[in-house]
């Protein structure tokens, strides 16, 4: 890894990370490249696996006291979410980041991504717990894509099982909900097609765990390609149905999006069935319970939510209008359905 070249970013960098980091090598790596660049650092470890603004706002307090040009995000979606609050954030400070309307100026970022999900290396989007709100609520801007993205493989070796599981089916996600978004076009599909049909071959060595080097950096890839499809695209029902589960039962949001993605698909297929019909071509499986079927093996044991609660997030997410981004219109009764059948 060499950032040498890329001085004119700034001399004084903010590493923006969690704890994982520390254990995968990324965080030495970078550390070593800054140390031989001559560039002052500091680093704010304190990211929560669902960052909230407070959380944010005590790095930008910190990004702006240390009088930072660059941010460097090290870790997985939660980390590159909050980099990029951050990096606004240390350009002035804001009352609240939900509802500030004006531009969202921005340092310059370099996210070095560690685990094959999230895609945030190459999205505008930072998805922050809105507790006001009672869920995740995405702060974007034209600004928030980094400067440059290093992905390296081999620092996902040290993601456990559920993680890997997790981010993997979230990358899958992406793709699946971007051939399904009013905004999809030629080039969002042709992204979303490669990023699938890399993870349909890797299903298997992924529930078995058993991944070489080249299985990780070909799934960091696939990410990447997914999250080149949302920057495009956006998301549709799966994560607007996920975000609850996430908020409510702290349900990771790959593993929240992977429990809802089959029955999505099973609904989808009866409004979409070309469009659906491509992507199970693309993953290589022939139906929607197929795919839910490898992700049982994966997912195990599921957790048990009620009809009642299940029946309220189905309204307070139809209510607010996440799923209209989907070329397949879903009632409340279907989103109930969807989240209903999923557990």
């Amino acid at each position: 890894m060499q950032f040498s070249y890329y001085m004119p970013f700034g001399r004084k960098v903010l590493i923006v990370t969690g704890k994982s980091s520390k254990t995968n090598g990324a965080l030495n790596d970078v550390c070593e490249v800054l140390k031989a660049n001559g560039q002052d650092f500091v680093i704010y470890d304190k990211v929560k696996s669902n960052p909230t603004e407070e959380n944010v706002q005590e790095g930008g307090k910190l990004a702006r006291e240390f009088g930072a040009e660059l941010i460097v995000a090290i870790g997985g979606g939660s980390p590159m979410d909050a980099a990029k609050v951050i990096a606004w954030l240390a350009c002035g400070a804001q009352d609240n980041i939900f509802s500030y309307k004006g531009e969202k100026k921005a340092l310059p970022m370099i996210h070095v991504p560690t685990t094959a999900g999230t895609g945030s290396e190459v999205t505008p989007y930072a998805i922050v717990t809105d507790h006001a709100r009672e869920t995740k609520t995405n702060v974007s801007s034209m600004q928030f894509f980094p400067k440059l993205a290093f992905l390296d493989g081999k620092y996902t070796k040290s993601l456990p099982y559920a993680e890997t599981v997790n981010t993997f089916v979230d990358a899958i996600s992406h793709a699946v909900e971007g051939m399904l978004s009013v905004r999809a076009g030629e080039l969002s599909d042709a992204l979303a097609e490669e990023s699938l049909r890399i993870a349909g071959k890797k299903i298997r060595a992924v529930a078995d765990y058993k991944l070489t080097e080249t299985d990780r950096d070909e799934l960091l890839y696939a990410s990447s390609l997914a999250g080149m499809v949302i920057a495009n695209t956006g998301t549709c029902a799966v994560h607007g149905l996920g975000y609850p589960l996430t908020y409510y039962h702290n349900i990771p949001h790959g593993r929240a999006n992977g429990l809802l993605l089959a029955q999505f698909l099973k609904f989808s297929a009866e409004k979409a069935a070309n469009r659906t019909g491509r992507i199970f071509k693309a993953l290589g499986i022939e139906s929607a319970d197929e795919l839910d079927n490898l992700f049982r093996i994966m997912f195990k044991e599921r957790e048990k939510i009620s009809e009642n609660l299940l029946a309220e997030y189905a309204h307070k997410v139809y209510s607010s209008g996440k799923t209209k981004n989907g070329i397949t219109p879903f009632t409340e009764q279907e989103l109930f359905e969807i989240l209903r059948k999923s557990f």
